[in-house]
């Protein structure tokens, strides 16, 4: 039933996406579940935001991406759930609803800071701790009203805002950590694993800023794909792609550049 309009608005014979036949079981009170975050580049580029509930991913929309910035409300509209097997989904959408680029963005967990995340859905304020490679700490959704500009997903408008703890700070992360934490790709190198040619004459947006965006990507992945590969040595293993504590840390790296500074200041 949960998966009813997500199956609606997808033909899974042109579609790569999960199908969503898999049955889940999550987690309750206030245990650790999956999360994820996907950037999706489509008609316009935003990031879904999907924390795992009651088997499915209940997703929101996010036209800017979230920020780590606790005085930045972003926009989230509430959009149809999705399957848990959807979280690691990255890869090309050559048609129909959503038709563009999936990019894993982010991934981990998320722990309920409430004891009934039912009640805290329906009462529009869910607070939770995030454990992933780009986004940690406290963090908020709160139902909002109003009409807002970038709220084309046609669902309810909540706002995602990030609590002031150690993992806050004026830090763009999604301008600081652009790639994938799945294939450590860009859309460009996502899409050269696909087909390149798949919206030579039909892109789904071909004017504006996204389009232009387009435009890049595949002419990109049109050179990587025809470029062969350089042989290279096999790779150190990595603990975490991208991101690293330093970065994800900003107040408490200012703390400690503060208290440097006037340690330093003393002893003159």
């Amino acid at each position: 039933m949960a998966l009813e309009k997500y199956k609606a608005k997808r033909d899974f014979t042109k579609s790569p996406e999960p199908a969503g036949t898999k049955i889940a079981k999550s987690p309750s009170g206030r245990q650790p579940r999956f999360f994820c975050v996907q950037k999706h580049l489509a008609s316009h580029l935003h990031y879904d935001f999907r924390i795992e509930h009651n088997g499915v991913l209940l997703s929101w929309a996010v036209p800017k991406g979230p920020s780590l910035d606790p005085s930045i409300k972003r926009l989230a509209m509430h959009v149809e759930d999705h399957p848990i097997d959807y979280g690691e989904f990255e890869g090309v959408i050559p048609s129909g609803y959503g038709a563009g680029i999936v990019m894993l963005w982010d991934r981990g967990t998320w722990t309920p800071e409430t004891d009934d995340v039912e009640a805290s859905l329906k009462k529009g304020d869910l607070k939770f701790t995030l454990d992933g490679y780009k986004l940690k700490g406290s963090w908020v959704l709160v139902r909002t009203k109003g009409r807002y500009a970038g709220g084309s997903e046609g669902g309810d408008p909540w706002l995602l805002i990030k609590h002031r703890d150690d993992w806050s700070g004026p830090i763009d992360i999604a301008e600081f950590a652009p790639l994938s934490v799945k294939s450590e790709g860009d859309f460009a190198d996502i899409l050269s694993q696909d087909d390149p040619d798949v919206w030579r004459s039909n892109r789904p947006a071909k004017g504006g800023e996204t389009g232009a965006m387009f435009e890049r990507i595949v002419k990109r992945a049109l050179e990587l794909r025809s470029t062969p590969a350089k042989p290279t040595a096999p790779a150190k293993p990595t603990s975490k792609p991208q991101s690293t504590k330093s970065a994800a840390k900003p107040r408490a790296a200012a703390k400690k550049a503060k208290a440097a500074s006037a340690a330093r200041g003393k002893k003159r």
